[in-house]
């Protein structure tokens, strides 16, 4: 049991009622740190078990079950508005679906969803004709675990044999199984504490990998060959690096293995032939801080998607006997922000985003003048190139919705230039969108910087009723404007529900990701507060009846936000929160602390971003001041945020907070970063938050 304050003995333990009356008070153990001459308090670092990962701490363990408790005592009488919210989300998916089937090679694939079931299984088909052949079965893989999640998955390119990785307790370290697809039998190749893709070389008898280290980082590229012992694995490349964090594919024509290392803000590039993967490696250029670039083949010539000369990156090609002199093929421009190429044998693709929106086009190698851009009928949209595995291709697969059209998957005829409607997302308890509308706002921020905001809503909906912000803003991460059939059960009760594409994500293009990062981070946390008082002063909503959520980063989002504007939210919700970011950051041994120097300061080593990092952390800011009601939930099993930033977040808060609205921590105990796995499972959380955010500003449900 905890060693608790005087103040709550007996709700700190869930055995010693049925169900506690008072919220778990934790213990404060005085414990400090000491940087730049600066000493910080912290009485609850004790809840970090010090045998992390495995955490095994009686006290902190009892601590986690205490919140837990109270978390259901006072979500038991609000049972019947989750049995409500889930019921009506589970309507809206198909529980029987499959995916639109994909050529590669001699086979279709495709994945399927059974009734009921929790987990996909994954099919292919001779393209000539045959039997449907099952090749991998996600529900039996799952039966009796609390957590699964499938990894890497890759068929051998004779497609004789099936690599594919699993993690069953939410770590995030994949075991590596090998089956046979003839017989259903398993080699007894098996790899244990992958972090990576699976790549077939030298002819489908070796498999490229990478190990988590202890730090739970990839600092390797390795080569097992089948059916050799584990520990003749060849290591192919090494990160010295502690920040940087290595991975492999292949090139668009198979002839490459593509080994590449990097951190948020650098990358460098080496290539091996596949069929003779203990060849010597060919480096495309030396790292060069703040440059990234990514690399792809055809025809003795190497496309470079890089950021050397503009931002927001060109795309350059070289001779591959000369591959670091780079010449110019798409130039970066203010206007396109260039996020990503691919090649086929007769052309090739671009993506990225003009003015914020989505941009597909085609082009071709012999006339570089021809530019055919996919259209689009709405205007503001999410879309992307879907799976296109093989090299000579004339139609592509493309994936399109916005907030008020469920997803659509097409084939674009590329001879054609037309679009063919594979597949719309099927709703089967009904939705018409006519019912709704969508809008594409600005926002002017303190600094005068317009922040866009995109914004769904139902048309019959009242002014001034309850609206619902999300935002994440970190790492240069977009948040497109697409569909949520959950998103609907707030909708239908009368929320506007906007998504604040705030600095930090590279949503308007690079500069916009800087301008969110380091020693410009507290824009991000100023754009959302902005654009919530935007959307008052437009008639969307009042102050007190906008609930926010955010995970991980979006997290720290929630935590900034309520400390620095408490009044505005009426209910928020935090999902794993990166809120001990000082702490966080001064601790090398964590997995991601020496990667995440680039985007958020190095505290060690330098004093202001130490007193900058000190100024918002939301664990630190906690103050004496009333906050909104509050849920968060973090994972035991997190390698990304661990378990101990909300469980400390919000002891801080219960000690210092002057209110009495709701402070709920749900931890899982048996998953991680993203919570429970299963499809349903999943759903009925997202049915607990719409449930505590209708409660918290009473709207029936």
């Amino acid at each position: 049991m905890p060693v608790m304050d005087d103040a709550n003995t007996s709700g700190a333990n869930p055995a010693a009622s049925a169900a506690p009356t008072s919220p778990p008070v934790a213990a404060k153990r005085p414990s400090s740190v000491t940087h730049h001459g600066i000493t910080v308090a912290d009485d609850y670092a004790w809840l970090r078990d010090p045998g992390y990962p495995e955490v095994t701490d009686p006290d902190v363990l009892a601590h986690l079950a205490a919140e837990n408790a109270w978390f259901e005592a006072r979500m038991q009488p609000h049972r019947g508005a989750v049995d409500t919210l889930f019921t009506e989300m589970r309507a809206r998916i198909k529980e029987a679906d499959q995916s639109v089937p994909q050529k590669d090679g001699d086979w279709l694939y495709w994945i399927e969803f059974e009734e009921g079931a929790e987990y996909k299984k994954w099919w292919r088909k001779p393209v000539v004709g045959g039997p449907d052949e099952l090749l991998l079965d996600e529900v039996a893989l799952a039966a009796g675990k609390d957590y699964f999640r499938l990894g890497a998955i890759s068929v051998s390119h004779d497609g004789t044999l099936l690599a594919y990785s699993i993690d069953d307790d939410g770590s995030e370290r994949f075991d590596v199984r090998i089956k046979v697809l003839a017989t259903g039998e398993h080699l007894p190749d098996t790899i244990e504490g992958t972090l990576s893709s699976l790549i077939w070389v030298a002819g489908d008898r070796g498999l490229v990998y990478s190990l988590a280290n202890e730090q739970w980082r990839t600092d390797n590229a390795r080569l097992h060959w089948l059916g050799q012992p584990n520990d003749t694995d060849v290591e192919l490349y090494h990160e010295d690096d502690e920040g940087f964090r290595v991975s492999a594919g292949l090139s668009a024509n198979e002839k490459w293995l593509v080994i590449g290392t990097g951190d948020h803000e650098t990358s460098e590039v080496r290539l091996i032939p596949a069929d003779d993967p203990l060849a010597t490696p060919l480096l495309v250029r030396e790292r060069q801080v703040g440059v990234e670039y990514d690399v792809d083949e055809r025809d003795g010539v190497l496309f470079i998607h890089a950021n050397d000369g503009h931002e927001n990156f060109r795309l350059a090609t070289a001779p591959i006997d000369n591959p670091g002199e780079w010449t110019s093929l798409i130039e970066g421009t203010d206007q396109f922000y260039l996020t990503g190429f691919d090649l086929f044998r007769d052309f090739y693709v671009v993506e990225g985003r003009l003015a914020g929106l989505d941009r597909l086009e085609v082009r071709y190698y012999d006339d570089p003048a021809r530019i055919e851009a996919i259209e689009f009928p709405e205007d503001s949209y999410s879309a992307g190139f879907g799976n296109n595995p093989e090299w000579a291709m004339d139609s592509l697969r493309v994936g399109y919705e916005s907030m008020v059209s469920p997803s659509s998957t097409f084939d674009y005829h590329v001879g054609e230039r037309r679009l063919e409607l594979l597949k719309v997302q099927e709703i089967p308890s009904g939705y018409d969108r006519e019912l709704y509308t969508t809008e594409r706002l600005e926002i002017t921020a303190r600094d005068g910087t317009a922040i866009p905001v995109s914004v769904m809503y139902r048309r019959d909906r009242g002014a001034a009723d309850a609206l619902h912000l999300y935002g994440y803003g970190a790492y240069g991460m977009a948040i497109e404007p697409g569909f949520s059939t959950t998103r609907l059960s707030l909708v239908d009760r009368g929320f506007a529900y906007a998504i604040a594409h705030i600095r930090g994500g590279d949503d308007l293009g690079r500069a916009w990701y800087k301008a969110g990062k380091l020693e410009r981070r507290t824009n991000t946390f100023n754009d959302f507060v902005d654009v919530a008082k935007g959307l008052v002063e437009q008639g969307y909503t009042v102050p007190g009846r906008i609930s926010i959520s955010g995970g991980s980063a979006g997290g720290e989002l929630m935590g900034a936000v309520i400390n620095s504007d408490p009044e505005l939210w009426g209910a928020v919700v935090a999902h794993v929160p990166f809120v001990d970011v000082l702490a966080t950051m001064l601790d090398p041994d964590l997995p991601l602390t020496p990667g995440e120097w680039p985007e958020w300061g190095n505290p060690i080593e330098d004093q202001a971003a130490f007193e900058l990092i000190r100024s918002y952390s939301p664990y630190d800011q906690v103050r004496a001041q009333a906050y909104p009601p509050l849920l968060v939930t973090a994972g035991l099993n997190d390698p990304r945020v661990t378990y101990w930033e909300p469980a400390k977040w919000v002891a801080r808060l219960r000690e210092l907070k002057t209110d009495g609205n709701e402070l709920l921590l749900k931890t899982n105990m048996g998953a991680g970063h993203g919570g429970k796995s299963g499809r349903f499972q999943s759903l009925e959380e997202t049915a607990e938050e719409f449930a505590f955010i209708l409660w918290q500003l009473g709207v029936a449900v």
